[in-house]
């Protein structure tokens, strides 16, 4: 590697690369290690883009990182190479208080954008457990989560703009409010594959007036999970709705007493809004917990007491760490009423690995987090534990959910994604990051089983979805047998109305027209794109349920495909899409916390068909109507933009999808 030339072009002694440098830099929160041939420490974008282009005159692998404080292996140099370090990018640029807006670069820690929000009474809502240390810019890679993301979403949810140095050294920005597919959301979340993430507007939320916490114990995990569906069934929507058992609880208690109670499950229920609206929802949980058995329900006094309770949540891991010199923290997510079930699977597996695992959940959205811990020089120890958490990611996934929910894929967790993807899915991501990437340097091997190696365990454990509607076969079998033909794709011609070009083929989309699953006990839909949004709100008050999307006219997917309100994105889990090879994929999931794999459900908003037709749409569903625009401006086509073109190519290589329309 002739490290030379670059040295020459960044800050005198800001290229590292003595073994002993180098080994700071080979392994992050997972167990692999990989030691890289270089370390940047980049002191600007300049120095980003600098070493990325000259990686891509060598051929040389670059990875970015942040506090390399991931659960995934997402930032080991697995193919060696250059590993870009942005921990000197830690500047809070502007502090828009009236605009709720941060424009932060990638090296600045969570915590210390929330210190500096407070000062102006602003928030920053994404709070991983890890947010004293990890880095902004490591969030948006992961898409993380964190105990208030129940209310306020992950971390895609409040990135609004970003600027990356993308894989062939250019800087790009990307922003919610572009025209056309939506490409910030495929950023967020693809672990650097796609980009190095230089600059990030983040959206900032008022401070309540008020937060309530609440602790209640309960004889099971069954007691404590029907509870959890009786609050969110309510229309309570608590900032944090947490659950530990016994034997992590003893743990965080070690030398120490917190006031948890002593029942086989607890919950930590956090409140947060107007003071009166607070108190009133305060009483109904309290009410609720005791209508589901709690034993024990007590809420905090002060925000001193708040803290404390708190403080255990908080500080399981490391309570965990003093037991052994190794922690594994496997991150399933089902959906929220199988969470018994997983629970009973995690400790049959465990039992059969003699591993013992203590389960924390963000009980609220289904997320599980079975921690083992094991010390890694046994190598008899290691494989049980390893072959028990292989096993409890897979159970998860037959169960009907997610192998992550917030902590990514990166190394530990790519093959894994067979099983939760079809071949048809799994390629599909493989040409997106071919479009982007073509020579495979940004982070490579990364988030997706490699090509010609084989996955682990079994393939494809996701649970058969609905079989698609007899009109839906129809649109597959028209573009199935119609090699070549271009395709114009139309709902109800309420957004944009223009003739079919000649010789094109038409694929009409109202005749898509069910409510394929309405899931009260998860608060998730799963409806075809032709139904009328103005028929399919109807029906929703009728069962008691809201959907975030705006009273107007047409179908909903020809709103999804405009996308004229940035909004729209908010609740989308998943989608099944038909593409102009005849393949359906299937993106996302039913589950409300997903962060496995590209973001391509939201990708496709904006998209104007020109990337496939939407077949069937996932949405969160809320118990009280969401606030949205009581009107929308007319939507015109986007011109085509340089990433989208290329990304476009991963889905509809030959441009035969609604041609002419933008994308």
């Amino acid at each position: 590697m002739r490290l030379d030339e670059l040295r020459a072009q960044v800050a005198p002694g800001s290229l590292r690369s003595e073994p002993a440098e180098l080994a700071v830099y080979s392994y992050d929160g997972a167990l692999a290690r990989a030691r890289p041939d270089a370390v940047l420490l980049a002191s600007g974008a300049a120095d980003v883009r600098r070493a990325v282009i000259w990686c891509g005159e060598n051929g040389v692998p670059f990875i970015a990182r942040g506090a390399g404080t991931n659960l995934s292996g997402g930032c080991i140099a697995v193919k060696g190479g250059l590993v870009i370090s942005l921990a000197r990018l830690n500047r809070i640029l502007s502090l828009d208080v009236a605009g709720r807006v941060a424009c932060v670069e990638p090296g600045v820690v969570n915590l210390d954008l929330q210190k500096e929000a407070e000062k102006v009474g602003l928030f920053y809502a994404p709070d991983p457990a890890s947010f004293r240390v990890s880095t902004l810019g490591g969030n948006a890679a992961e898409n993380a989560g964190g105990p208030r993301c129940l209310k306020y979403g992950v971390t895609t949810n409040h990135v609004l703009a970003a600027e990356a140095v993308m894989p062939d050294g250019t800087l790009a920005r990307f922003s919610q409010a572009d025209d056309g597919p939506e490409l910030l959301s495929l950023l967020v979340g693809a672990e650097g594959t796609l980009g190095v993430l230089v600059k990030l507007w983040l959206k900032l939320t008022p401070l309540p007036e008020d937060t309530r916490t609440i602790l209640a114990g309960f004889p099971s995990i069954d007691a404590a999970v029907a509870c959890v569906s009786a609050i969110i069934a309510a229309g309570v929507l608590p900032r944090a709705l947490e659950a530990m058992d016994r034997p992590t609880v003893e743990s965080v208690e070690v030398g120490r007493s917190l006031g948890y109670p002593k029942d086989p499950a607890i919950l930590l229920i956090e409140l947060d809004g107007p003071a009166a609206v607070c108190a009133r929802e305060a009483a109904e949980v309290e009410r609720l917990c005791a209508e589901s058995g709690a034993t024990t329900v007590r809420a905090a006094t002060d925000p001193v007491e708040r803290e404390r309770l708190w403080e255990g949540r908080r500080g399981a891991y490391a309570a965990l760490a003093r037991l052994a010199p190794n922690v594994l923290v496997e991150d399933g997510v089902v959906p929220r009423d199988k969470l018994p079930d997983i629970v009973r699977r995690i400790q049959e597996i465990a039992a059969k690995h003699r591993v013992k695992a203590y389960l924390l959940f963000h009980a609220g959205d289904g997320n599980i987090h079975p921690n083992i811990a094991y010390d890694e020089r046994d190598a008899e120890e290691t494989g049980r534990v390893k072959a028990a958490g292989h096993e409890m990611l897979q159970a998860c996934v037959e169960l009907g959910g997610s192998l992550s929910g917030e902590h990514g894929i990166g190394l530990d967790k790519r093959d894994a994604m067979a099983w939760l993807f079809s071949d048809e899915t799994l390629k599909l991501f493989h040409r997106v990051k071919d479009a982007v990437d073509p020579a495979h340097l940004a982070n490579p091997d990364k988030l997706f089983p490699v090509a010609g190696k084989a996955a682990t365990g079994r393939s494809f454990l996701r649970p058969p979805s609905g079989a698609l509607s007899e009109y839906a076969k129809l649109l597959v079998d028209k573009v199935s047998s119609s090699p070549g033909a271009s395709f114009r794709v139309r709902g109800a011609s309420t957004r944009w109305k223009d003739e079919t070009p000649a010789g094109a083929v038409e694929l009409l989309t109202t005749g898509l027209g069910r409510i394929a699953d309405l899931d009260k006990r998860n608060f998730t839909l799963t409806v075809e794109t032709g139904v009328s949004i103005h028929a399919l709100q109807r029906e929703l008050e009728i069962q008691g349920v809201f959907v975030r999307l705006p009273k107007s006219g047409g179908t909903v997917g020809g709103l999804l495909a405009t996308r004229p309100w940035p909004g729209l994105r908010e609740d989308i889990l998943g989608m099944r899409v038909l593409l102009s090879n005849g393949d359906v994929v299937e993106l996302g999931g039913k589950v409300v916390k997903n962060v496995a794999g590209y973001d391509l459900s939201r990708l496709l908003l904006g998209s104007w068909g020109t990337f496939g037709v939407i077949l069937e749409v996932t949405m969160k569903l809320h118990a009280r109507p969401v606030e949205t625009p009581s009107s929308l401006a007319p939507a015109s086509p986007p011109k085509p933009s340089l990433w989208a073109s290329r990304v476009r190519k991963a889905f509809d290589p030959d441009g035969r999808m609604n041609p002419g329309l933008g994308g």
